[in-house]
């Protein structure tokens, strides 16, 4: 491609937009959404599709399901896209989980190795911290150093820290449950417009994960991966790798750094990119991007193209 006049990326999300029923529609009129999932179902050993359709929803939401749900759902209209259009992206980025079916979606990691390690990455993550004892809260309207100094603060009485830059003005924060409290008193203190814990069953992006990215480095060892065919901006470092070891590290670090959305839609954007695709269930991200750039557009795969 010479001309970059008119690249577009797209936008793989994570945690946060399963939906129960999520893809049903899509599914009736495409059957690559069912493939997808009865592959996934085979890896995992235990039938994938009925969890994202039957729930119960508390199934469906806790880490260890949610991961290959959504990963198997982004790939879905991924594959779906690729069946009625005939363009390539310049760029593709997941957002935390969504960095894995971008990677897929790239030819860097296969689908099957995928499942198979995000159904590790929930397990990991969920056994790091005990229940109760970490949380996430989204801060928002205050500026992103403000946020740094909050945690920086609050981490006298425990590990915090910013978790995903998300928009302009709008950070999650995460760590132990008394320093996220102490974090959100002082933001409110600040003159937050919302800070307030969000329902998540792991508090990720922090030091609290570093016995999850220790197992996942391990896990990572035994993958083959290869140069992504399209780029893939990683989340840790706002860079995409060609290397499989550079590609390995960057998922183990993920794991504990905060995850730089704002940062990376912006790369893009300086790259000449207008105009970008969320390749999954929701508008999580579509929402986020509004908020990162006004001369962006952001549309939705998940409808099905008229």
């Amino acid at each position: 491609m010479n001309s970059h006049s008119h690249s577009f990326a797209l936008l793989f999300p994570g945690q946060g937009s399963q939906s129960l029923g999520m893809l049903s529609e899509l599914s009736e009129s495409f059957n690559i959404v069912q493939k997808i999932f009865s592959q996934a179902s085979d890896v995992l050993h235990y039938d994938l599709w009925e969890v994202v359709q039957k729930g119960p929803v508390e199934k469906l939401d806790q880490t260890e399901f949610t991961q290959p749900a959504l990963l198997a759902a982004d790939v879905a209209v991924y594959r779906y896209w690729k069946s009625v259009t005939e363009k390539t992206p310049r760029f593709l980025a997941g957002h935390s989980l969504g960095e894995y079916a971008a990677l897929v979606c790239a030819e860097s990691i296969d689908f099957e190795d995928a499942i198979s390690l995000v159904s590790y990455r929930g397990q990991y993550m969920q056994a790091a911290v005990q229940k109760d004892a970490g949380a996430m809260a989204a801060i928002v309207g205050l500026a992103d150093n403000v946020v740094v100094d909050v945690c920086h603060q609050a981490s006298r009485v425990g590990v915090v820290s910013p978790a995903n830059y998300n928009s302009i003005g709008q950070i999650v924060i995460a760590g132990e449950t008394i320093a996220v409290d102490k974090a959100i008193a002082l933001a409110k203190i600040a003159g937050a417009k919302i800070a307030k814990k969000i329902p998540v069953s792991v508090p990720s992006h922090c030091a609290l994960m570093q016995p999850a990215a220790d197992k996942m480095a391990e896990k990572l060892k035994s993958i083959h991966i290869k140069k992504p065919k399209i780029a893939v901006i990683q989340n840790a470092d706002v860079k995409s790798f060609d290397s499989p070891d550079n590609i390995r590290d960057a998922l183990v670090r993920q794991l504990t750094s905060p995850v730089r959305w704002v940062e990376t839609v912006q790369y893009m954007i300086e790259k000449n990119c207008k105009l970008f695709f969320e390749c999954g269930p929701g508008k999580v991200l579509t929402g986020l991007n509004k908020r990162i750039s006004l001369e962006i557009t952001t549309e939705s795969l998940n409808v099905i193209q008229q």
